[in-house]
């Protein structure tokens, strides 16, 4: 796309959000009631596109350009599309996170300041392979009232188009939406030309590895929210129920291998009982373990894993601060202090006690969805949600309030909640 054009895109869309900025509750919802259903409508539409994804993803794997872990995410079955249409209806029962009073603050008598959720704008979303992240993110951003430009993987092209028209189609049957509230384009150079509109598009959220996501923060002055790497550990203390390490360990490295809340690094306290009994039963479960220092800042994405042996709570909590992406870590452990210390001094967006890192996840968090994990330490943090597409204003409402009174000593500040 040219830059002008892109440039005009960018604009309809800031001028889109702030019309969606105040539509009713009622009318988001029926647009997202209208989404589900023309998803299911077209589930036949939807699955022929993604057939012709899969087949030339194909010859990218066997030709070396795309990795197994990429195209096991491209693949849309009946259980991701039933997923993928009840995570519309989900959002569609969460409250409006709009306009929710946060505080209320009389500064003085009739003079009250309020804190107000408001949508953050445009959301730039760039993405690879998952389908399915299409309709998570339009039905989130319809919801929270953000405007979305949105570019996939060209390895998942045809379903984003389809999925798309269906969705543009099911907008269309409501006349009070906005147009341009949700758009999506294709090129590598749309990607260049979404960084430079930082006079339009408020927020860049990347899906995707590492190269993707420091290719955009080098690229934008438009604020990123995001993580690269998913490094996860768990570190099994000596206290340790060897069932429920078992059960944990390998739950959080074979039931999704190639998501970003797969564990990567096992630590193992040099005191477990069990120790032995718990790789074997890792091994047995179809998993490479590699005891390797080269390996602690590696993502596999698939049934290997790194294990390391450590002396105590301490190492274990040290070696993960240095070497985790900020991502999700779990201890098992039988010993509650233990666990308060670890999940106190453990510094990610998810610290567990005794459950599988694959519950980072914003469908398991009751959020209906995600746009992904923050590893940043900003407005929002874990899975990305509804509460965290939304920012805040501060109003102020007095009568002809003036600061010099305060200045003078004439009026002073009463500073009462409200709320």
């Amino acid at each position: 796309m040219a830059e002008s054009n892109f440039v005009e895109l960018a604009k309809n869309a800031k001028a889109a959000s702030k019309k969606l900025a105040s539509i009713s509750t009622e009318i988001k919802n029926k647009v997202l009631l209208n989404i589900a259903q023309s998803l299911e409508n077209n589930r036949d539409r939807i699955f022929e596109a993604n057939n012709k994804d899969l087949k030339e993803a194909e010859t990218l794997v066997k030709n070396g350009e795309l990795s197994s872990s990429i195209f096991n995410r491209l693949k849309l079955n009946e259980n991701k599309m039933r997923d993928m249409i009840k995570g519309v209806v989900d959002i569609y029962e969460l409250d409006d996170p709009i306009g929710k009073i946060l505080l209320q603050r009389e500064l003085d008598t009739g003079l009250v300041l309020t804190k107000k959720s408001c949508p953050i704008g445009v959301l730039g979303i760039i993405f690879e392979a998952r389908p399915d992240v299409i309709t998570q993110i339009s039905a989130l951003a319809i919801k929270s009232s953000n405007a979305v430009i949105l570019k996939g993987g060209k390895e998942s092209a045809n379903t984003n188009r389809v999925i798309m028209e269906v969705i543009q189609t099911a907008l269309n049957e409501v006349p009070e939406f906005p147009k341009n509230v949700l758009t999506q384009v294709f090129s590598r150079d749309d990607v260049a030309q979404m960084l430079q509109q930082d006079k339009y598009i408020d927020l860049i959220i990347p899906r995707g590895g590492n190269s993707l996501v420091k290719f955009i923060k080098e690229n934008t002055k438009i604020p990123v929210l995001g993580h690269a790497d998913g490094i996860c550990h768990i570190f099994v203390d000596e206290s340790a129920d060897l069932e429920k390490a078992k059960r944990v360990v390998v739950d959080a490295k074979t039931q999704y291998p190639s998501a970003c809340n797969s564990v990567e690094t096992l630590l193992i306290h040099e005191k477990f009982s069990g120790k032995d009994k718990l790789l074997e039963a890792v091994k047995q479960a179809g998993v490479e373990i590699v005891f390797n220092p080269e390996s602690w800042h590696k993502e596999y994405s698939d049934k290997i894993l790194s294990c390391k042996v450590v002396s105590s709570l301490d190492e274990a909590i040290e070696h993960i601060n240095e070497f985790s992406s900020g991502h999700t870590e779990s201890i098992i452990t039988e010993n509650r202090e233990n666990a308060e210390i670890f999940m106190n001094n453990v510094d990610s967006a998810g610290v567990y006690h005794n459950v599988s890192t694959r519950f980072a996840d914003g469908f398991r968090y009751g959020f209906g969805a995600e746009v992904g994990i923050s590893t940043n330490k900003t407005h929002a943090r874990g899975p990305v949600g509804l509460e965290g597409l939304t920012i805040y204003k501060y109003t102020l409402q007095g009568y002809g309030d003036i600061v010099e009174d305060y200045a003078e000593g004439i009026k002073t500040f009463k500073h009462r909640d409200l709320l």
